[in-house]
C-alpha cells in the first residue's frame, strides 16, 4: 500500500512538472511586416497631394468675417460669437468651444444671412458662397474676406495599438502613419497590411483597406484621414491561439495542483 501512494505521488508530481513546464513555453512571436517595404529612395520625385477636406453633418465650423472697412463695427453682425453656435464645456475651468453646428440636415444658421447648405461644401467653397450670399441683394460689406475653420477635427484609432482611443487634430490635418504614431504604435500582434479605415462621407459609410508596408501606400485615397475616421487594426490568428493555449494551460495547472494537494494530504493523513 505503501508502494503504491508513493508511485501516485511520483506520478502526479512528474506530471504536475510537465505541465508547468509546457504552460511555461510561449509561442515564439511573428516578427512583424515593416512598414513601406522594398521602398526605393524617391526624394524629389513625388508631389505630396493633400485633399481638401469636405464639410459633413455634425462638423462643428469656426466662421470669421472681415471687411475693408475702417470701422470695425460694421463686421460685428456677422461675427456673433453665440449666434447659431453651441459651446462645448461648461464646468468650471473647461473650455468653451463656440462655432456652427452643422445640423442634421446639412445647413447651419448664419446671422444676417439665413440658413446655408453646407454639407459636401470644401471651406474654401462655402468661404465663396458666404461672400456672395452677404451682399445679395444689395452690398453690405466692402471686399469682404472669410475664414472657415474646423473645430472638431478628430479620428479614432481602435484595435491592436498601444493606446486606443479618440484624438483631437489642430491641424486639420493627419495621415494614417501619424494617427497610428499618436496611438502607440501597432503591437506585435497586430496586421500592417489589413488596417482598416471607416469613413463617412456625404451621407454614405465607407470602408477601405490599407497594407501600411507597400511602396504604393502614399497613393491610397485612406493615407491622408479625413475628420471622424476611424482606424481599425485587427488582431493575427497567432494572438487568438496564443489565448487559447495559455487559458488551457492554466485550466490544467489548476486542476493539477488540486490533485496534487488532495494527494499530499492523503498521505499524511492515511
Amino acid at each position: 500500500m505503501k508502494d503504491s501512494s508513493l508511485r501516485f505521488f511520483r506520478l502526479i508530481s512528474v506530471s504536475v512538472i510537465l505541465v508547468l513546464f509546457i504552460s511555461s513555453c510561449r509561442t515564439q512571436k511573428s516578427v512583424p511586416n515593416n512598414y513601406l517595404e522594398n521602398v526605393a529612395d524617391t526624394s524629389g520625385k513625388n508631389t505630396v497631394k493633400i485633399p481638401e477636406l469636405v464639410i459633413q453633418k455634425n462638423d462643428l465650423l469656426s466662421i470669421q468675417i472681415y471687411s475693408a472697412t475702417t470701422q470695425p463695427e460694421t463686421d460685428l453682425p456677422y461675427n456673433l460669437p453665440n449666434f447659431g453656435g453651441v459651446s462645448s464645456g461648461g464646468s468650471l475651468g473647461a473650455t468653451v468651444i463656440t462655432g456652427f453646428l452643422v445640423d442634421a440636415n446639412g445647413n447651419i444658421e448664419y446671422p444676417r444671412i439665413g440658413t446655408i447648405h453646407v454639407e459636401g461644401l470644401t471651406k474654401s467653397e462655402l468661404a465663396d458662397l458666404i461672400k456672395k450670399r452677404i451682399n445679395q441683394p444689395e452690398p453690405q460689406l466692402e471686399n469682404p474676406s472669410v475664414i472657415v475653420r474646423f473645430l472638431n477635427y478628430k479620428i479614432t484609432v481602435l484595435g491592436e495599438v498601444m493606446r486606443p482611443g479618440s484624438y483631437s487634430i489642430p491641424a486639420e490635418r493627419v495621415t494614417v502613419l501619424e494617427a497610428l504614431g499618436l496611438a502607440g504604435d501597432i503591437g506585435v500582434y497586430g496586421k500592417r497590411n489589413t488596417v482598416k479605415v471607416v469613413r463617412e462621407i456625404n451621407g454614405n459609410r465607407e470602408i477601405g483597406t490599407i497594407d501600411l508596408t507597400s511602396k504604393d501606400l502614399f497613393e491610397s485615397p485612406y493615407y491622408n484621414l479625413f475628420q471622424n475616421d476611424i482606424v481599425i487594426v485587427e488582431a493575427k490568428r497567432s494572438k487568438a491561439r496564443q489565448a487559447d493555449t495559455q487559458e488551457v494551460s492554466q485550466r490544467i495547472s489548476l486542476a493539477l495542483g488540486i490533485i496534487t494537494s488532495i494527494a499530499l494530504i492523503y498521505n499524511v493523513f492515511k
